[in-house]
Formats: structure tokens, C-alpha cells, sequence
């Protein structure tokens, strides 16, 4: 029989600058080859910046709070109950603008990488770097 049950204890955690992550689907931890999919944390005032996944596509769905996503030069407020669609290799990002945390869950497919994620920064490079003041 294939698939796996995680616990909490068996559920990949990070901390970055920019809030949380809990890696519900990895490669090491359920075997997906298809799927990445991660709980997000995002708190007041700060932000994933412009990057891109080349080899993936992502939907990115708010749970609570509220974002503010850009998909490439378009930015649009999303609220809990909406979510964003990203084609592989498409420049995004997602500020917190709010008072209170965003809870969001991403999921990426398929697979890329050693990790089974991966992306390339451009928050410095031109436009990104100066398109939201």
C-alpha cells in the first residue's frame, strides 16, 4: 500500500525572516514526486519577495488574514477563502500588509530539486526591486 499518514512530529519546520513553514509533503518525508505542499506562516509586515520556482507550478490558498500577492507586475489583496494560481517559472510574491499573521497553504508540483522545492530569488533585480514602494 503507498501514502503515509504524518504526525505532527513527522512534519518538516522551518523558520525563516519572513515567517513559518511546515512542510506537509516532501519528497523525504511521504515520497511525492509530484507534490510539495506547505503550511505558511506569514506575519504582519513582512514578506516571501519576488522569486520564482522555474521547474514548478503553485497555488497558493489563504486559510486566515489577508496578502497582498503579485503575479508577475500584477498585485491583487487576497483574503482567506481566495487564492492565486502560478504558472512554473512566473515571478511572484507575497507581502503581509496586515496587523495580524496570514495563514496560507502552498502546494508546488511536481517535485524539484534535492528537497523537492526550490526557487531563484530576484527581489534585486530590476523591475522587482523597485516595483512595490
Amino acid at each position: 500500500m503507498n501514502g503515509k499518514f504524518l504526525t505532527r512530529s513527522g512534519v518538516k519546520r522551518q523558520h525563516l525572516v519572513w515567517g513559518d513553514l511546515a512542510w506537509h509533503s516532501l519528497p523525504r518525508s511521504t515520497r511525492a514526486r509530484q507534490l510539495a505542499v506547505a503550511e505558511v506562516t506569514l506575519e504582519p509586515g513582512f514578506a516571501h519577495n519576488f522569486h520564482k520556482h522555474p521547474r514548478q507550478e503553485e497555488v497558493i490558498y489563504v486559510i486566515a488574514g489577508e496578502i497582498e500577492q503579485w503575479l508577475g507586475k500584477r498585485r491583487r489583496v487576497l483574503r482567506a477563502g481566495e487564492s492565486v494560481f502560478i504558472p512554473k517559472n512566473t515571478v511572484h510574491a507575497s507581502f503581509n500588509a496586515s496587523k495580524r499573521s496570514a495563514l496560507l497553504l502552498a502546494a508546488l508540483g511536481p517535485c524539484a530539486g534535492k528537497e523537492g522545492y526550490e526557487l531563484i530569488d530576484v527581489s534585486g533585480r530590476a523591475p522587482w526591486k523597485s516595483l512595490r514602494r
